[in-house]
């Protein structure tokens, strides 16, 4: 069992319809027939959305997709229309808001890996295989790769888990075709990222991308390059061999599983509120990365 800790109630606003509550983001469809996107400050965890939020965590999230989208412009369309607050939006809106394209999603998270991590490392522990990708002998947690790989994984609903498949498996749910293309624009986009990141004094280990048609164009969706959908690691303190720090969620990944939590996650109950410390030092990484990557104090 997983899911919602403490569901929220989505708000009510004139002009617009509740489509969605996810892990992070609440969706609605405005009279136009746009997606209003609302990033909240909601933290996700082992597949639970924990019942304390972390401060600017949205805004965060929101701003740090906006950097990447400009970054990313000359390289992949992507689907932001406007950041303008809707009329009758709760104030708090201000900044986690963005309206996009309304498009017809690929049901496939498109993950690229440059460093050897996460499921990815227990996979190559097991068979020395990513996705079915075959990788060299002797790598180890934090390695980077001889070069990236795309390995997609299945988009899963709240609550559940995504599971990694291999590029014949999407190649046969969506096409030949659209899979090669989101193969290319998946390892395009992370080396162009990758670039950036290093140049910033971080490592850019691995991430996720959604991609959806507009008409018969297929763009960029969803959020891009955060911390919820990125390891970013500090190029300094870089040492494979281990896990490393890093600048995201797993500062509560850490707390939940430490004894301190007393928190099973093999049990079918609920994850506890976190500390007031696990908090701000969570938001600090959130703002820490946004800081280092953009260059712009938050």
């Amino acid at each position: 069992m997983s899911g919602f800790v403490e569901k929220p109630e989505p708000q009510q606003v004139p002009g617009l319809v509740h489509l969605h509550t996810g892990k992070v983001r609440d969706l609605y469809r405005n009279e136009a027939g746009d997606l209003v996107m609302v990033a909240s400050d909601r933290m996700s965890a082992y597949d639970w959305v924990l019942p304390t939020p972390i401060p600017d965590k949205g805004r965060v999230l929101t701003q740090l997709s906006l950097w990447w989208f400009g970054q990313l412009s000359d390289l992949v369309p992507n689907h932001v229309l406007s950041t303008e607050l809707p009329p009758g939006a709760p104030a708090d809106w201000e900044g986690r808001t963005l309206i996009c394209k309304s498009l017809r999603m690929v049901p496939v998270e498109c993950v690229a890996r440059g460093y050897l991590t996460g499921s990815g490392l227990v996979e190559y522990n097991d068979s020395r295989t990513v996705c079915g990708l075959a990788l060299p002998e002797g790598l180890t947690d934090g390695s980077e790769l001889p070069a990236p790989i795309f390995t997609p994984a299945t988009k899963a609903e709240v609550g559940e888990h995504d599971e990694n498949v291999s590029y014949e498996e999407v190649a046969r749910q969506v096409g030949a075709e659209t899979a090669a293309d989101l193969r290319r624009m998946t390892l395009a986009v992370y080396g162009r990222a990758r670039d950036i990141a290093r140049e910033r004094g971080v490592i850019l280990a691995d991430t996720k991308f959604e991609f959806g048609f507009d008409g018969e164009t297929l763009i960029l969706g969803d959020e891009v390059l955060t911390p919820d959908s990125s390891r970013f690691w500090p190029a300094a303190e870089w040492e494979p061999g281990h896990a490393q720090p890093s600048f995201d969620k797993q500062y509560v990944r850490n707390w939940l599983t430490g004894p301190e939590s007393g928190w099973d996650r093999k049990s079918e109950q609920p994850p506890p509120a976190l500390p007031q410390q696990v908090v701000d030092a969570t938001r600090a990484k959130y703002i820490e990365a946004y800081e280092r990557l953009t260059g712009v104090s938050w």
